[in-house]
Parts: C-alpha cells; sequence; structure tokens
C-alpha cells in the first residue's frame, strides 16, 4: 500500500507536464514562475514532475500567468472521457505536438517562428519545410 503513495498520480505527471511545455513555450524559467506566484522554484519543480498536486487556485493563478484557459492542462489528460471515443489516432496525433515542444529543436523552432510576423513569409517556411519533409519520405 506504501508504494501506491509514493507514485504521483497520471493527472498530477499531466497537469505538470502541461505546465511545463506551456512555460517553456513562452521562454520563463521556473524562477520566474514561482515569483510570480510567489513559490520557490522547487515547488514548481514538484508540480512539473506530479509530485505534488497543484490546488484549484493556484492552477488558475498559474493559467492566468502563463496565458492559457485552466482547460489547457488538461487536454489528453488520461482517463479523460473523449480519449475513449477517439482511438489511438487522434490521441498520438495531439501527442506529437508534445513531443516536439518538448525536445529542444522544436521549441527553438517554434520561438523562432512565431516571432515571424510576416503571414507570406509563415507560409514559405511551412512550405519549405513540407517539401523537405516529402524528400525524406521518397528515399
Amino acid at each position: 500500500m506504501n508504494e501506491n503513495k509514493k507514485k504521483p498520480n497520471p493527472i498530477d505527471i499531466h497537469v505538470g507536464s502541461r505546465i511545463r511545455l506551456r512555460r517553456t513555450m513562452l521562454g520563463m524559467s521556473q524562477e520566474k514562475l514561482g515569483e510570480s506566484l510567489g513559490i520557490t522554484f522547487q515547488q514548481i519543480q514538484k508540480y512539473e514532475k506530479g509530485t505534488n498536486r497543484v490546488g484549484a487556485s493556484r492552477l488558475q493563478n498559474i493559467s492566468a500567468i502563463l496565458n492559457v484557459p485552466v482547460s489547457f492542462f488538461f487536454e489528453d489528460a488520461p482517463g479523460e472521457a473523449g480519449t475513449v471515443a477517439t482511438g489511438m489516432a487522434e490521441a498520438s496525433s495531439s501527442n506529437y505536438v508534445v513531443d516536439f515542444l518538448s525536445s529542444s529543436e522544436g521549441l527553438q523552432l517554434n520561438r523562432a517562428f512565431v516571432k515571424i510576423t510576416d503571414p507570406k513569409v509563415r507560409r514559405k517556411i511551412v512550405e519549405l519545410v513540407k517539401a523537405i519533409g516529402a524528400e525524406g519520405d521518397a528515399e
């Protein structure tokens, strides 16, 4: 029975990973988020790992600071009602986005891309990346 107490709840782990994802997308440090909330960066680490559960009012504060709705932290959560109905294809399609943005290259690419203000340039970059990806498929 004691072993279960040591394992974080899958929902807490998911919410924590979504906090980390959004924080890193914004280029915000754990220290900065902690300061904004009046807590230590160590507490932020525990939230992000799922070791400590985030309370409702704290999660609402985090959502305001990270500029996302509270629902963002529960998207694709394990055991979510919508997950069963959508099947594996739908779940894997959203997971690749999280995996991509969790990688160093994906994060760098995302940060650089959002700084591009000209929509035509953004479209051209997407076309370029698609073309390069298609070349890899042809080999």
